[in-house]
């Protein structure tokens, strides 16, 4: 960890000059909400939350504060699930709520350009009004913002067909942490010049720069969608099922999964009894296409194959009432979970497809071994896995003595199964001493060289992702 300076009164009052008195927030109740994000437990309170409204007054706060040595935290929404925009360290909050216009829908080159505070749900249905889609879609579409995405590398249930944030990005405004601004990219689909600096600072978690201005591909939006929903006796067979449904060359739009205990879990939320509650997997698949007739084929076929593996039915919804009644139990696990126990942790793993059951197996023991009940559901295309380890009623001393040894016997658990830490949700600072197991030492020591090359202070969000920062 570097060494600070203090936010003087007279540094505050050099913050009110750039982004107005209105903006620069000091009073403990006012910053209370900026000093969480979603991770359970967590918290730190800022020195002050400023809250920006363009590049020039970014540049001017980044300036100050690396002259002077104050930690900048950058925050969009605050919907993160890994510590990234909580300030450890205390100094500003730097909040991008005020940069919140969509710039252009481009329907010629088939582009949008976006400030960071847009919530990613409100760039989707633009993009929609003018017949374009935008894929990625992560679970908080509805309230977090495009920046957070680009923070993250955002992906969600599309991600198998569709791909991930960094697919579809294709220009950023940023500003560096020592104040400078840069333009990477703009409205190109082929673009060569020098590093893949979009690459480097997408999934980056704010550590390298403030994203000021984002420019996204778009595509025609499929005319056609229908969703299934499969259950099936046990998670081997739904897996298998999956796979044999891609070798068939059928590439559903999602593919989610859902374990029974994360369903019950949901039934309590929304106090009602789900679709084949007693069914210990259930395959949520939703098709797209040009073509009613193709879709109509897709699903027949996939009907053969999942009947090869003991599926109990398959459910099929073409109407929005009916495909927002099979969504409602997968949209409400992560919320209904976290009511049944709100200390809880967390995670998302991801392991190579074929892997899920063993996966699952090894967790069965773990759950057994530690006493804790753990529910996992996820993006099955993908071998993303949201795992989520519970205290439920279990004493605090229980949970704060053991539950990290279980987190590291997970983490254990996914490598030696050929996975990663994180699929979506980043390292932040609740993964941050896992990245080195993950991680070999010659890739870690070079991402260390480029943070400490871009931002030698340790001043642009630090405590996130490296051990002893």
């Amino acid at each position: 960890m570097k060494n600070y300076n203090q936010l003087t009164p007279g540094l505050i009052s050099r913050l009110k000059e750039i982004a107005g008195d209105r903006f620069v927030i000091t009073s403990a109740d006012d910053m209370e909400p900026y000093s969480h994000d979603e991770t359970a437990t967590l918290k730190a309170m800022p020195w002050a939350v400023v809250k920006p409204e363009n590049t020039d007054q970014i540049s001017r706060i980044m300036q100050l504060a690396q002259n002077e040595k104050i930690p900048v935290t950058p925050r969009g929404a605050g919907t993160g699930l890994s510590g990234g925009a909580v300030p450890l360290y205390g100094g500003i909050l730097l909040s991008t709520e005020r940069l919140n216009k969509i710039l252009e829908i481009d329907t010629e080159n088939l582009m949008a350009v976006t400030q960071p505070g847009v919530i990613t749900a409100e760039l989707q249905r633009a993009a929609e009004a003018k017949g374009l889609f935008y894929p990625p879609d992560p679970a908080s579409l509805e309230s977090c913002f495009i920046g957070g995405n680009i923070a993250e590398n955002s992906g969600g249930p599309r991600a198998f067909k569709y791909g991930v944030t960094r697919h579809y990005l294709t220009g950023l405004e940023v500003v560096w942490p020592d104040g400078r601004v840069s333009r990477i990219g703009g409205k190109l689909i082929k673009n060569v010049a020098g590093y893949d600096l979009l690459g480097l600072v997408c999934g980056s978690e704010g550590t390298l720069a403030v994203v000021t201005e984002i420019t996204v591909r778009l595509i025609p939006r499929p005319p056609v969608e229908v969703d299934l929903l499969i259950p099936f006796p046990s998670i081997e067979k739904g897996v298998t099922a999956v796979t044999e449904i891609i070798k068939e060359r059928i590439m559903p739009a999602t593919m989610e999964f859902m374990e029974l205990k994360s369903v019950r879990a949901a039934e309590a939320f929304l106090k009602k009894e789900a679709p084949y509650r007693d069914a210990p997997a259930q395959l949520l698949i939703q098709l797209d296409g040009q073509d009613k007739a193709e879709l109509e084929k897709q699903y027949e076929k996939i009907g053969e194959i999942v009947s090869n593996f003991d599926a109990q039915d398959v459910l099929v919804a073409e109407d929005k009432t009916s495909k927002d009644r099979l969504w409602e139990v997968r949209r409400a696990i992560s919320e209904a979970i976290s009511v049944k126990s709100p200390v809880l942790k967390k995670d998302d793993v991801v392991v190579p497809r074929a892997k899920i059951p063993e996966l699952f197996h090894r967790l069965a023991d773990l759950e057994a071994k530690y006493g804790f009940e753990i529910v996992s559901f996820g993006h099955i295309g993908d071998g993303n896995v949201h795992v989520n380890i519970l205290k439920n009623d279990k004493a605090i001393e229980e949970w704060n003595a053991r539950a990290p040894e279980l987190m590291k016997e997970i983490m254990s658990t996914v490598l030696s199964l050929g996975g990663s830490i994180t699929g979506e949700h980043g390292v932040g600072c609740v993964k941050k001493d896992f990245l080195p197991s993950a991680i070999d030492p010659a890739a870690l020591e070079l991402m260390r060289h480029i943070k400490e090359t871009l931002d030698p202070n340790y001043v642009l969000n630090p405590g996130k992702i490296f051990q002893n920062c």
